[in-house]
């Protein structure tokens, strides 16, 4: 897919949270530029944070690899504003990847807002909420052992019913501009000032330029209002 066409494109990679010495990140990026067939990665990013190994040694490798010409952009996920505000004291940090959507809205009280004072951009991920805001999925559905939201109480009892009726007038309202409720889900992700764009998965190409498409709907701050009337009080979090 990249191959021959490397300049044109912006690659963007993790380091896994689980591990941020020096010789497992250096092990990490030398892997993914020999998978990707790329002598650097245009934006690295932390996957969360790990208190066990002090953020500005961390910083301190990752700036070794961009000075190295590997990286260019150091970014950072599932960071909270004092977390980034640490990392910042050691080094430019150029994005957060906060988990962020219509209905698992914490973030955009908290990190959205630290990111667009301070110039860092927003990475929103899950923007469908785990198949939440997809429509594809109804009450009663039972997902396999191994999926995750096998055992996820948003996709079980009366809290997926809320959300499945809330869901379902949702579809009306996209259906009603021309859209469907995935891409109304995406464009209310980047209605945010503070959004730089938005993370989908996809299975297909087809569902790939379908998600795409979401990036040329701008919604207006009446529309906005309309999605929150629709909503009311019904929020979620992974908070306790």
């Amino acid at each position: 897919a990249i191959k021959g066409r490397r300049a044109d494109l912006f690659l963007t990679s993790k380091v896994s949270g689980a591990d941020h010495s020096a010789q497992h990140i250096q092990q990490a990026l030398d892997s993914a530029l020999k998978s990707l067939g790329t002598d650097y990665i245009d934006l690295y990013q932390l996957h969360s944070p790990q208190p066990k190994w002090p953020i500005q040694e961390t910083m301190s490798h990752l700036l070794q690899h961009r000075d190295a010409g590997k990286i260019r952009y150091i970014g950072v996920s599932n960071f909270s504003p004092d977390q980034i505000a640490e990392a910042t004291k050691h080094g430019p940090v150029h994005s957060s990847q906060p988990r962020y959507s219509m209905l698992f809205r914490d973030e955009g009280q908290t990190s959205l807002p630290f990111c667009l004072k301070n110039g860092i951009g927003v990475m929103a991920f899950s923007p469908m909420a785990k198949g939440l805001l997809s429509g594809q999925y109804k009450p009663g559905h039972v997902f396999p052992p191994d999926d995750e939201r096998h055992s996820w109480p948003f996709f079980q009892g009366e809290e997926f019913a809320r959300i499945y009726a809330f869901t379902e007038k949702l579809k009306v309202w996209a259906a009603d501009h021309g859209r469907d409720l995935s891409q109304l889900a995406i464009a209310w992700t980047l209605a945010h000032p503070a959004v730089t764009t938005s993370i989908v998965g996809a299975r297909t190409p087809e569902q790939s330029r379908h998600n795409a498409r979401a990036g040329d709907w701008q919604l207006t701050p009446r529309d906005l209002r309309e999605i929150d009337e629709l909503q009311g009080s019904l929020r979620l979090s992974f908070r306790s």
